[in-house]
């Protein structure tokens, strides 16, 4: 049964996620989803759902965004919670047309001020403000 909670519980529980999906590799994304909700009893949420699969699908696409506006670094260098990060806020701005692009990067910082290291706060608002400007504000 569907479980409603708010967007920044589903950031959380999405970081979680796609944090973990890097150590996964191998597996199956659907696997992956279903043993992670099951274990960390993530709530059936579609958000979740939706972003989460989708950022799978399209992990290509955000990770040469990602690191078009990473000058100087790899993303293999970056921590790996700063990856998730932007993988997560990459796929809000240009994905997810419902979300002002100042709520995905702000929830963005927020993850990153709670799980990483206070010098990521201002790689990670550098890069999505970047990706921001390429692909257009929104309002």
């Amino acid at each position: 049964m569907a479980v409603k909670i708010s967007r920044r519980e589903a950031r959380e529980h999405l970081l979680g996620l796609i944090y973990e999906t890097e150590f996964r590799a191998d597996e199956e994304k659907e696997v992956i989803f279903e043993t992670s909700s099951e274990e960390r009893e993530i709530p059936d949420d579609a958000f979740i759902k939706k972003l989460y699969f989708g950022i799978c699908d399209k992990l290509e696409e955000i990770d040469a965004l990602i690191a078009k506006h990473s000058v100087g670094w790899k993303t293999e260098r970056m921590s790996r919670v700063s990856r998730a990060v932007l993988r997560l806020g990459v796929y809000e701005l240009v994905y997810m047309s419902d979300i002002p692009s100042s709520v995905s990067i702000n929830e963005a910082i927020e993850l990153t001020k709670k799980y990483d290291d206070e010098k990521a706060r201002a790689f990670v608002n550098g890069i999505l403000n970047a990706v921001k400007n390429e692909v257009g504000e929104k309002k």
